[in-house]
């Protein structure tokens, strides 16, 4: 684009052609017309994605005023030009805008830094100023210039001897999209693209190594009536790529799967923007999954052991938070592959400035995606990337990475250093592997189509014809672009650079692979938006005879058509604005291939390695065709990238993949369910609900305490006297402690003599009651009072009334207030200790039991949940970084200054820091909170609760919704189903368990909204948090609420709980 003079030229063009081809005066300028082209929409695109400058814009619009008489034509030029001007003014403030946040960050980023340094006290080492965020690739070396391999003959030699004889379980995840083994439909829709064929080739291939035993895939089961009946398969089993000799090595479990997870509507396919509010269900659903595998991998070759997964591997925002979730219930290594990422798409949306801030959250939840890749950085291990500049340019505007605080914590972990409670993910760069065991490059021309046998002459590949009944002279090289109609693979770009350079059409031809399509009008709007732009180009440069676009293809077709490409010397194209990585160029390449590549991205990486074809701007039309006609013109150039692709092309093979994959795992700390069971309990024969307290009458004979060291007398259903009550009240923090350092102290003193499968047995026989419940209630309810609290605990005690005297239901109490808050209250109201069978406190950092034997310990502290939580904890780190941020929120009201948040000592516990909020409307969000901590490398999970009374600062793998997950696993020896850890230690089924929530709550409210389990909104309670905890959230509730859900179930203020119940199917009229 030239400036002044082609815009009013252009105008003036599109005025010379009328109203028919697009009605300006009856459509908006932004309106996605279909079947019809809109010269106005399509200037409007051209001039807002452009490098105009709006002086430029402006000074045209003056000059269309300057000549503006009564005709028609003239006023229609001004509205235009003005409309134009304006539209690219607010381009120019978003980015803008966009500039000062960016700015903003980095500041932030730096003052973080140099805070996490200043705790650091330590100076830092020369290893820690002299490395470079090249080494945190899987290549490097720099001195080169190309990337080489990390795993080296001698790396893998020894991983591979550490190996032997182990058997790998692994578990990859990836949500969206239509995912099979064979014949995969990319680019039906734009989630089934290049993430659905590399997560199934990298399960085939992982399964394919010696040393796995089994590779789990886990998406979605399918079931809708416009998609395939094989995506509606629970199970798929994928053929290993190389089966010589590996089914005489295959056990009855081993292989890899794709396992297809129940969540979401039934009967629909959904876009993953909409899937959100359904993931805690994939969750519960793949939990179960994984116990009961586990299990039976145990069984069949770990000797009664269940074999547990080395590693979760989440793939794109979605699964990673799920994964996270996953990693965090049973204690397991997390992975994590961001594929394409929120914070750069968000980016690159607002500089297209054709939708608000708000508009691109509503239409693609990028907030909600956002949030959750910052919560897979908390608790990976490991990040996988394609490529460095997805480290550099990408993950570094995420709060939870930053490139130079990473090397500095590196640098301590190696020189054995304390990192003061501060953790960062590896970043590894691995490209995607290729198979290339069928890929034969072929030289030639057209005229012999396919090598044939004298036994058996071959035939064209049916695509070939296809193909080539487009072109007027099939003889020329072939230009081949294969990619999405998706606006941000520039396409339309290409065919305008074919078009518009005559030497280039006299040359070459063009094909263009746009995924299938039956009917333009079936397509979505961004698809057919771009693919009607390319047919319309096509006819004005009047390309019929030059340009190939099939309307179908195979996914088998693809390497015949790289082939055809080859034949005739041909050249790929990616001119993507961004690629990710671009794994087409990696499989065009092994077809002898040489390559015209988009410069932004991992085509960066894959040249430098291959030095196989020519990088360009994606923004340059003139370079694109220079390029172009450069390769196919001169053979010598053509010829050469031809064989440096050839050559070098291994070094993206799946094998190699696979084992710096393997290696990169085994640098994780092994992890794995910290509970222990006797074999008497995996055995004991469950008797009736009534006879449950009979037998574990002896829970206490291991794990005894009292408040203050001494045997209490009082009675067990609550006649305290009053200067107990008082002591109970005085030593709030006594019984916590007592709670938390006791029971770690009997677990260790029972190890050390021998005699913890005796201390374990204890504990499993006091919760056989709760796996022997038919049904189980937690009441989840947020309130600043606990007063109220107990009012709505009495009520619902009423309604399952029946159900608790007969001891078939089971009672959970899940709050924000303390264990000695809770104890404190009980005792003073009368309240029967053994009301609830387990207390979940602190907001999900302490989970309690009840015991039998009150006088001589009321409770007991799960301590393997505690060793699950704490992961990743800061300890006094961030105890005292949090101290600090507290101490920098003052109100100062002339000479009076007065602290907004307070520590709270009295409520604090080893792994949760509470802070008392004094003035509600001064403290700043829990978003803000949360990115502070982030950015200082400390992962948490801060938590405002109370009707933003209080603030909870817990493990970053701890919340209240998971440690129902916690109470669900240990028991998988049994014929149960499992989710959640209470749900995941005590083979609770989560489909019998029912959940009472307010209409709002505290910040984890989210968290029990949707899974597995029913959940029971009493409305009317808790909406006051609305306004206080949920005004400034990252994303809206309404984003993560499903909204048709039959496990939720709404209960108007002093509505009929009874029959909210009847309605999820636990109590009967």
């Amino acid at each position: 684009m030239a400036g002044n003079d082609w815009i009013n030229s252009y105008l003036e063009a599109i005025l010379d052609v009328g109203p028919g081809l697009g009605d300006a005066k009856d459509s908006s300028l932004l309106l996605r017309e279909r079947g019809r082209f809109s010269p106005t929409r399509y200037f409007v695109e051209e001039v807002v994605e452009g490098r105009f400058d709006e002086t430029d814009l402006h000074r045209s619009w003056v000059r269309a005023q300057a000549t503006r008489s009564p005709q028609e034509r003239n006023t229609r030029l001004e509205n235009m030009c003005w409309r134009i001007w304006n539209l690219a003014r607010q381009k120019k403030q978003l980015e803008n805008e966009q500039a000062r946040r960016v700015a903003k960050h980095r500041a932030e980023e730096e003052r973080g830094r140099k805070e996490a340094t200043a705790d650091m006290s330590e100076d830092l080492s020369e290893g820690e100023k002299g490395d470079t965020v090249s080494d945190l690739s899987a290549h490097g070396d720099s001195n080169r210039g190309r990337l080489t391999r990390m795993s080296s003959m001698d790396v893998t030699e020894t991983w591979t001897s550490l190996q032997k004889g182990k058997k790998l379980y692994l578990v990859l995840i990836s949500l969206h999209g239509l995912i099979r083994g064979e014949d995969m439909e990319l680019g039906r829709d734009s989630d089934t693209g290049g993430q659905v064929k590399y997560v199934v080739e990298l399960a085939r291939a992982l399964g394919s190594m010696p040393e796995v035993y089994r590779v789990d895939l886990l998406t979605r089961q399918v079931s809708a009536p416009d998609v395939d009946w094989s995506y509606g398969e629970p199970s798929e089993m994928l053929t290993p790529t190389d089966s010589n000799g590996f089914k005489d090595e295959m056990g009855e479990s081993s292989g890899a799967y794709i396992v297809r997870i129940p969540f979401g509507p039934k009967d629909k396919y959904i876009p993953k923007e909409q899937l959100w509010p359904y993931t805690p269900e994939f969750v519960d659903g793949a939990l179960n999954h994984i116990v009961q595998i586990s299990k039976v991998l145990g069984e069949q070759i770990g000797a009664g052991e269940p074999l547990w997964p080395v590693a979760i591997h989440g793939h794109y925002a979605d699964a990673g938070d799920s994964a996270a979730l996953l990693s965090g219930a049973l204690n397991i290594p997390m992975v994590f592959t961001g594929h394409s990422l929120g914070r750069d798409k968000l980016e690159q949306l607002i500089k297209q400035g054709r939708m608000s801030r708000d508009e691109i959250n509503n239409t693609y939840k990028i907030m909600r995606r956002i949030e959750a890749e910052e919560i897979s950085l908390d608790a990976s291990e490991i990040v996988i990337t394609s490529t460095r500049q997805e480290i550099e340019e990408q993950w570094r505007l995420y709060d939870s990475f930053d490139p130079v605080l990473e090397r500095k914590l590196r640098a301590r972990n190696k020189r054995n250093v304390s990192c003061h409670g501060r953790f960062m993910p590896r970043m590894v760069v691995i490209p995607p592997g290729m198979e290339f065991r069928n890929v034969t490059p072929h030289d030639g021309d057209t005229d012999g189509e396919t090598e044939a046998t004298d036994d058996h002459p071959a035939s064209p590949p049916p695509i070939w014809a296809e193909i080539m009944r487009f072109f007027s002279n099939p003889r020329k090289p072939m230009i081949l672009a294969l990619a999405r109609p998706d606006p941000k693979k520039n396409i339309t770009t290409l065919v305008k650079a074919f078009g518009e350079c005559r030497p280039l059409r006299e040359l070459a031809n063009l094909t263009l692979i746009m995924g299938n399509r039956d009917n333009i009008d079936d397509m979505s709007n961004t698809n057919a938006s771009v693919l009607l732009s390319v047919l319309k180009l096509i006819d004005r440069h009047d390309l019929y005879g030059q340009v190939a676009y099939p309307k179908h293809h195979k996914q088998s077709d693809v390497p015949e058509i790289y082939r055809l490409a080859a034949k005739t010397k041909g050249v790929f194209i990616n001119p993507a604005f961004i690629e990710p990585f671009g794994l087409t160029l990696i499989e065009a390449a092994s077809h002898g291939l040489p390559m015209v590549a988009t410069k932004n991205g991992g085509p960066v990486d894959i040249h430098r390695m291959l030095d196989n074809g020519i990088l360009v701007d994606p923004h340059d039309q003139q370079s694109i065709a220079d390029a172009l006609v450069k390769l196919v013109a001169d053979k010598q150039l053509w010829a050469r990238c031809r064989q440096n692709g050839l050559k070098n092309i291994h070094l993206f093979s799946w094998p190699e993949h696979c084992k710096t994959y393997l290696t990169r795992l085994a640098t994780c700390k092994p992890r794995h369910p910290q509970w222990q069971i006797s074999e008497e309990v995996v055995h004991t024969k469950p008797e009736s609900p009534s006879d449950s307290w009979r037998d574990i009458k002896d829970i206490s004979l291991n794990l005894r305490f009292s408040l203050d060291g001494e045997k209490n007398d009082e009675d067990v259903n609550g006649d305290i006297e009053a200067g107990t009550e008082k002591k109970a009240i005085n030593g709030k923090n006594k019984l916590e402690n007592a709670l938390l350092q006791l029971s770690k102290k009997v677990h260790k003193d029972a190890c050390k003599s021998g005699c913890a499968d005796d201390a374990h047995l204890s504990g499993a026989n006091m919760f056989l009651a709760l796996r022997r419940k038919k049904h189980l209630y937690v009441i989840a309810v947020d309130s600043d009072n606990i007063g109220d609290l107990f009012k709505i605990v009495n009520k619902i005690f009423e309604v399952a009334r029946a159900e608790k005297t007969e001891g078939v239901a089971g009672f959970i109490l899940s709050t924000s207030f303390s264990m000695s808050e809770v104890e404190s209250f009980m005792v003073s109201n009368r309240v029967s200790l053994r009301d609830f069978d387990a207390y979940i406190c602190n907001s999900g950092s302490d989970l309690y039991y009840s015991s039998l034997n009150i006088e001589e310990s009321p409770f007991v502290a799960d301590s393997d949940y505690q060793s699950h939580i704490e992961y990743r904890w800061g300890g006094e780190s961030l105890k005292k970084t949090m101290l600090r941020w507290a101490a920098t929120l003052a109100d100062k009201n002339g000479d009076k200054v007065e602290q907004v948040v307070t520590e709270d000592d009295q409520l604090s516990t080893e792994f949760c820091y509470a802070l008392r909020i004094q003035k509600p409307d001064k403290v700043p969000s829990v978003k803000e909170l949360r990115k502070k901590m982030r950015i200082q490398a400390l992962r948490c999970h801060a938590i405002y609760c109370q009707n933003a009374k209080r603030i909870n600062v817990i493990p970053v793998l701890a919340s209240r919704s998971q440690a129902l997950r916690q109470v669900f696993v240990l028991l998988f020896f049994h014929e149960f189903h499992f989710s959640r850890y209470l749900c995941a230690r005590w083979g609770i089924d989560l489909t019998k368990m029912a959940v009472f929530v307010g209409e709002c709550g505290d910040t984890d409210y989210e968290g029990f909204l949707d899974g597995l389990h029913k959940t029971i909104i009493l409305k009317g309670i808790g909406s006051k948090a609305g306004n206080l905890l949920h005004t400034n959230r990252a994303y809206p509730l309404s984003h993560v609420v499903p909204v048709d859900s039959p496990n939720v179930v709404k209960v108007a203020e002093d509505g009929d709980i009874h029959a909210a119940l009847e309605k999820v199917g636990f109590l009967s009229s």
